[in-house]
C-alpha cells in the first residue's frame, strides 16, 4: 500500500506501542533500556522506525513493560494498543 509503513509485530510489540507504554508510566528511553537490559539506541531506532531490534531483545523490551505494568493489546478488530495492569483494589 502506498505512504503506509510496514508494520513488524515480532514480539508482538509495535513501535506505536512501546512509545505509548512508556508514556503510560512515565518513562524514559534510557528508563526502558535499563529496565529491559538494552542499548538506548536500540530503542531509539526501534521506536522511531530506524531498524527492527533483534528477537531477544524486542522480547525484554516488551518483559520490562510488563513488568511495570502495562498490558500489550494484540490486534483484536479494535487495533493494537496499551493500558495499564488491572491492580487489586487496597482494603
Amino acid at each position: 500500500m502506498v505512504g503506509q509503513s510496514k508494520r513488524v509485530t515480532l514480539g508482538g510489540l509495535l513501535r506505536e506501542q512501546c512509545r505509548a507504554a512508556r508514556g503510560l508510566i512515565g518513562w524514559s528511553q534510557s528508563d526502558l533500556a535499563e529496565a529491559a537490559r538494552v542499548a538506548r539506541q536500540t530503542v531509539v531506532d526501534f521506536e522511531r522506525g530506524a531498524r527492527q531490534p533483534h528477537a531477544n531483545n524486542l522480547a525484554a523490551i516488551r518483559a520490562a513493560l510488563e513488568r511495570a505494568g502495562v498490558t500489550i493489546i494484540e490486534e483484536n478488530g479494535g487495533g493494537p494498543g496499551v493500558r495499564l495492569a488491572k491492580r487489586g483494589r487496597k482494603r
